[in-house]
């Protein structure tokens, strides 16, 4: 049966309880885990970095604050294929505050795996060692690590990486219930997981197709794992994980906005969003949010293209009829 009480391994490592946020490239920016957080999250992690850039860069204060790296509760994921760039990254993100790194070996991104980075490494262990010896080796504080099963079907040899990453002191692992060459096709294979949960002695999460308590439940059952992390459940419902939690026996149940708070939430949201990147981007970036708020809501579709299409200062105007209170308390 799926754990009732927080694992106290995770508890040394900062997480307060087994429901986590999932990076997610385009989506979970400062705004947005900010937003999850404010509800309540084990764990909220930054979108992936490339580590070369990171250095090569040298983040400005905005950088920084972008990655809200030296807030509690936040994990910032690193990724590369040079074990030279990886540390220093590491460094770098130590330097300025970081809590938790976390590398990224489970991408399945063309653009990324064809840089021999994410779930590439997958395909040549001995190399994704030397990666998580060289960051594990650079910092003193938790160094976690995120993958797939394995690279295909004929090699889901996840669990023989995850015995050697504990023993470089890797300190919890995510394990997305997908091979790469499935990408996010087909259903998430939970039960895949438990193997390599009895392999180690750290904790392991399970991640892919957790989107509510339902699946939360299973997807535990199933794999064993210490705590869950969800994606694109959060999507529109950045409430969702404090509502598994709760249901998990973990925590308060959040109340969960409807009408006037919905509408006095997502105009928070949208204003972070602009205030984040600009009116003129931030516009753009929150057209996708503002669209999962309005499927819940329900929103007519004439309706939704005024907003989706709406330079960012009418936007607040907007959102009182696009998220009334009838279709909010609905939805």
């Amino acid at each position: 049966m799926p754990q009732a009480h927080l694992d106290p391994r995770l508890s040394t490592l900062g997480v307060t309880s087994p429901v986590m946020l999932a990076p997610m490239a385009g989506i979970t920016d400062l705004p947005f885990r900010n937003l999850v957080a404010s509800f309540g999250a084990g764990l909220v992690v930054s979108e992936m970095v490339a580590s070369r850039e990171m250095v090569e860069a040298k983040p400005s204060v905005r950088d920084r604050a972008e990655l809200g790296m030296d807030r509690d509760g936040t994990s910032v994921q690193i990724a590369g294929r040079d074990a030279t760039w990886m540390a220093e990254a590491a460094k770098l993100l130590y330097w300025r505050g970081a809590r938790i790194i976390d590398i990224n070996m489970g991408c399945p991104a063309k653009k990324v795996t064809g840089g021999l980075s994410g779930s590439a490494l997958l395909q040549d262990h001995d190399h994704a060692l030397r990666l998580i010896e060289a960051v594990v080796e650079a910092v003193p504080i938790p160094v976690t690590l995120k993958t797939r099963l394995g690279w295909d079907d004929e090699s889901r040899d996840t669990a023989s990486l995850a015995i050697r990453a504990e023993a470089a002191g890797i300190r919890m692992l995510t394990i997305h219930g997908r091979t790469r060459c499935q990408f996010y096709k087909g259903a998430a294979d939970w039960a895949a997981i438990r193997p390599i949960v009895e392999a180690v002695v750290i904790p392991v999460i399970a991640n892919g197709d957790i989107v509510d308590s339902a699946s939360a439940r299973a997807a535990l059952a199933a794999s064993g794992a210490a705590g869950i992390m969800v994606g694109r459940g959060a999507q529109g419902a950045p409430w969702r994980l404090a509502e598994i939690a709760a249901d998990l026996g973990q925590g308060v149940r959040p109340d969960i906005p409807a009408g006037a708070a919905l509408i006095d939430m997502v105009g928070g949201h949208f204003a972070a969003i602009c205030d984040f990147y600009g009116p003129a981007l931030g516009g753009r970036v929150a057209r996708k949010h503002l669209g999962w708020y309005m499927d819940r809501a329900g929103t007519p579709a004439p309706l939704r293209r005024a907003v989706l299409t709406a330079p960012a200062e009418a936007v607040p105007d907007l959102l009182p009829d696009a998220l009334g209170r009838d279709r909010a308390e609905a939805a």
